[in-house]
């Protein structure tokens, strides 16, 4: 009986190599709870989900990119004139996740 072994693969890696999951599954949900790297789910009916939850997303730009609009650095918060955006990020730092994922 012949056995593969093979090396496994770097978390740095691994995530760029799922194909056809957006990559704000590298971050646990906020919203469901799914792991990272899970699929969201419905909490009442465990239904997984195509796409991820909007918390989920947001939390991902905002660990990842820095915004260009309110000039904060990854991991934190946008804020509007001094007040924190609660569980929002701009829009322009979507765009900036985005383009540092491709």
């Amino acid at each position: 009986m012949n056995r593969r072994y093979t090396a496994p693969m770097p978390t740095e890696l691994r995530h760029y190599m799922r194909a056809g999951q957006h990559p704000s599954r590298s971050v646990a949900c906020p919203h469901c709870g799914a792991a990272e790297h899970k699929p969201c789910r419905v909490m009442s009916s465990g239904r997984t989900l195509e796409k991820t939850h909007p918390a989920r997303r947001s939390l991902w730009a905002e660990t990842t990119a820095v915004c260009p609009r309110c000039q904060v650095e990854p991991g934190t918060p946008c804020h509007s004139d001094g007040t924190p955006l609660n569980d929002q990020v701009h829009a322009r730092r979507y765009l900036e996740a985005e383009e540092m994922a491709a």
